[in-house]
């Protein structure tokens, strides 16, 4: 059996906030093998950052350890008081790589000074300045080891994408030779297929150096990935931990169950998502009995009176629920006996709703121009749902930009209901437009008025387009709108930091709604949340579909997700349309090589699945255009990719 090499025995961390005090972890335990790779999964606020962040004593200043061990190399890091004490295990024996690598890395370094740096703090503030030239040498192998050519030494930050920032932040963790790598949502923000390959970086690392991994993330995908065993965090404990196969093939705590229902590969097209309804309980209270009951279905009285010990099921496996006692023995969960009541969503028509016809947007740089989007032509049907995927960069969003009219377009047409949009519009055609077409954003955060109330961000447009007869008019249209996405009508009172990531996109949502369009633009409306708000935010939009007749432009680099929601699929890449094809049929039988890299990235919540996968990584180069140029061209009927002559035999071969 492998060596102990870190244990966490019962801890509790304070918060004081607002002359208020937070318990954020409520008595969590764990240990961690040598060599192995432990996932620490649950919903944001489950407690999982501020969890390790007291491995390495980066709790916030207003954040304490009030009781419990860390143990590690026999010392007790929970009675750590000084940062002299902290100096000698963070960075050098215990490091953390963190979410977004641009708060990670200062702008006004290079790379290359940076993971020097990290090298030289390993041997010794004294040898900062004797082995500098030493210093640089080793930067260049680990810059190497990572994927990172040497000669981008001497560049700064933001000239890396994302994912090559996130390399740079591993190459500096990893050059102290840690012992332990804990990474905080590492590939959250990053495409598939980059996060594939941060994924399998991480992994190399881990066996040429011996070292041991915690990952925390919401992605169960990326678990079944890369885990060995998973730690499942509910409202600051853990409710359940076990190896691989046993959690995600025989959970037994609720809320386990509960995330693994609520993943789009596991649910069925045309039928409802599984949720997980409600929230998460106030950390700010006491909890009396188990936290999970109040959003548990099947939840027992004992369960609102006591808190649950935590049960053995197996030597490796244990859950922290009152369905494991004795007496509890072969009561079946109800919410896992049935699937959600089918509701079927009305097939599209033949009407073209929208036309985009060789479309090209593009940017001066100085004297020269980029072409985000480069001849791009599609029809979208009324009720359907036509999803545009594709990286980051690849013109997504910069194409629902365009249609809404908040980017200029180069050349090629827009029609919408027959009409020209990208065209001077009068003023009364630039409102009736508005009120027809709406845009639901990324962001849910940034793109809501932080100083202002529910009840005016959701108004906004009925005010601006004079839409409305009376105040009694406007607060009637509010309150259905707010009642169709789920939230109270007496929320339209609040701020919009008073809320959780899923209500803040409702309220997104319900902005769009008020105008009562026909057709919705959605970029990425999910991509920021948890797996449970994400099934709850799907649901949401198909019955919004089918209730409303609504037609969708849904934009996303998560294909799972694309698969479940769409009608038709279009892949974009470097600003062009690459393939396009019925849902089905793109996932069943992809041509373009991109397609296929998209497709095989995707994490699968499956392990036996996901460890025989393997990431193809796509080469522009592979094309031989030169001579036999590239067209749009139609494969099979309602199959269409960017190929040349030769292309095109082979791919006709394969439908």
């Amino acid at each position: 059996m492998a060596e102990t090499i870190f244990q966490a025995k019962d801890i509790v961390i304070k918060f004081k906030l607002r002359d208020r005090v937070l318990t954020a972890i409520r008595g969590a335990s764990f240990d961690l093998k040598k060599g192995e790779t432990l996932a620490l999964v649950g919903e944001s606020g489950s407690g999982k950052s501020v969890f390790t962040k007291s491995f390495i004593g980066m709790l916030d200043k207003n954040g304490w350890i009030e009781s419990g061990e860390l143990l590690y190399g026999g010392m007790d890091l929970a009675t750590f008081k000084q940062e002299k004490e902290w100096l000698k295990i963070r960075g050098k024996r215990i490091v953390m790589v963190f979410q977004d690598p641009m708060t990670s890395l200062n702008p006004l370094k290079t790379i290359g000074e940076q993971i020097r740096e990290a090298i030289a703090w390993h041997h010794g503030k004294e040898s900062f300045k004797t082995d500098k030239q030493a210093f640089r040498s080793e930067a260049m192998k680990i810059l190497n080891q990572v994927g990172i050519s040497e000669t981008r030494y001497f560049q700064y930050p933001h000239e890396f994408s994302g994912g090559m920032r996130q390399r740079v932040v591993i190459a500096a963790a990893i050059a102290c030779k840690p012992e332990i790598l804990v990474c905080d949502e590492p590939t959250t923000a990053l495409d598939v297929t980059i996060q594939a390959q941060i994924l399998q970086l991480i992994q190399k690392l881990q066996k040429e150096l011996g070292m041991t991994v915690i990952y925390i993330t919401h992605d169960l995908g990326v678990v079944a990935a890369v885990a060995d065993r998973v730690a499942v965090m509910y409202a600051g404990q853990i409710v359940e931990y076990g190896d691989l196969e046993e959690i995600f093939k025989s959970p037994r705590h609720p809320y386990t169950k509960a995330l693994l229902q609520s993943l789009p590969q596991l649910g069925v097209k045309g039928q409802p998502l599984k949720s997980i309804q409600g929230t998460p309980p106030n950390l700010y209270h006491d909890i009396t009995g188990d936290a999970f009951a109040p959003r548990n279905p099947d939840a027992m009285r004992i369960d609102a009176m006591h808190e649950p010990p935590m049960f053995k099921v197996s030597e490796t496996h244990y859950a922290k629920t009152w369905t494991l006692h004795e007496k509890a023995a072969g009561r079946l969960s109800k919410s896992c006996e049935t699937q959600p009541s089918a509701k079927t969503l009305s097939a599209p028509t033949n009407e073209v709703l929208l036309s985009v016809k060789n479309l090209s947007v593009c940017y001066k740089l100085g004297r020269k121009r980029m072409f985000a989007v480069s001849d791009v032509s599609f029809d979208i049907m009324k009720g359907e749902t036509f999803s545009l995927v594709g990286e980051s960069g690849s013109g997504k969003t910069t194409i629902g930009r365009a249609i809404m009219k908040i980017v200029p377009t180069h050349s090629g047409e827009i029609l919408f209901q027959g009409k020209s949009v990208n065209r001077r519009m009068s003023g009364a055609e630039l409102r009736q437009f508005r009120q027809q077409a709406q845009m639901i954003f990324q962001d849910p955060i940034a793109s809501l008025n932080e100083r202002a109330k529910v009840d005016y961000i959701v108004s906004e447009g009925l005010s601006s387009l004079h839409l409305c007869n009376s105040e009694a008019e406007r607060q009637s249209k509010v309150k259905k709108a707010m009642e169709e996405v789920g939230l109270h009508y007496e929320f339209v009172s609040r701020f919009p930091h008073e809320f959780s990531g899923g209500q803040r996109q409702r309220i997104g949502i319900a902005r769009s709604l008020v105008m009562d369009p026909g057709f919705v633009i959605a970029d990425e409306p999910i991509s920021s949340l948890d797996v449970s708000i994400r099934a709850q935010i799907i649901n949401l939009l198909n019955d919004l579909k089918r209730e409303r007749g609504l037609t969708y432009l849904f934009i996303a680099h998560d294909l799972s997700v694309v698969k479940f929601i769409s009608d038709r699929v279009a892949v974009i890449y470097q600003g062009k349309i690459v393939e396009l094809a019925n849902s089905d049929d793109l996932f069943k039988n992809p041509l373009h090589p991109y397609t296929k890299s998209l497709l095989s990235a995707v994490p699968n919540p499956d392990p036996d699945v996901a460890r025989l996968k393997s990431f193809e990584k796509y080469d522009p180069s592979m094309h031989a255009y030169a001579t036999d140029k590239p067209s749009w061209s139609k494969v099979a009927e309602g199959h269409f990719v960017w190929a040349n002559e030769r292309e095109l035999e082979g791919y006709k071969r394969l439908v």
